[in-house]
């Protein structure tokens, strides 16, 4: 078990009310927001399990033609060019998964997808060297993968919220362009086909 001490309760509920408020013109990404928001009451106290429903996601990432080691991504990549590694955290794998949804296929052969080491990578100068994509590229998959795993995470029935506060999607709730990057990737999970209409995660 673990605890998010960062944050009170009433914090978080202010923070979520801010945001919601401020999604109030996207009556569907209100919606998702809720959904999301919804999942607290699996984290009472903000204390979880870490590796709850790690199966969960494996069978997720298999279902999606996504191969699996079972080893720490310290051991090497979280993604190698062929496989993920699933020792890890739930929100972490589900994250690592987004991404391969995410990234250029022709990218899905490079370690970490060709972004550079992510944080639980072992091979870090061998990640970093594979790195092709500008700074632009790699911030705008970043955010499509963190809320694409959010909302895998609210479908597999996990804490999500969690993961939610941790990635900084509450941060600065209160300002009108943190509704709008809410809605913006979004949008792009939505064109790229990776969302439904109503904001579920499509395998």
């Amino acid at each position: 078990m673990t605890m998010l001490s960062a944050l009170d309760s009433d914090g978080l509920t202010c923070m979520v009310n801010e945001l919601e408020r401020g999604l109030s013109p996207w009556p569907v990404a209100q919606k998702v927001l809720r959904r999301i928001a919804s999942t607290r009451h699996l984290c009472p106290n903000f204390q979880f399990d870490l590796h709850a429903d790690l199966e969960h996601a494996v069978a997720l990432a298999h279902a999606l033609g996504i191969s699996t080691i079972d080893e720490a991504p310290s051991e090497a990549f979280s993604w190698d060019g062929r496989a993920v590694r699933t020792k890890t955290e739930t929100a972490v794998l589900l994250h690592e998964i987004a991404h391969w949804q995410v990234a250029d296929p022709q990218r899905r052969i490079l370690p970490d997808f060709g972004l550079g080491a992510g944080p639980e990578t072992g091979h870090i100068k061998d990640a970093d060297a594979a790195i092709c994509v500008d700074y632009a590229t790699k911030e705008e998959e970043e955010n499509l993968a963190s809320l694409l795993g959010i909302l895998w995470e609210v479908e597999q029935g996990g804490p999500a919220i969690i993961a939610f506060c941790v990635q900084n999607w509450l941060e600065l709730a209160d300002r009108a362009g943190t509704a709008r990057h809410f809605v913006s990737v979004l949008d792009m999970l939505a064109e790229r086909g990776l969302i439904t209409e109503q904001g579920h995660p499509i395998t």
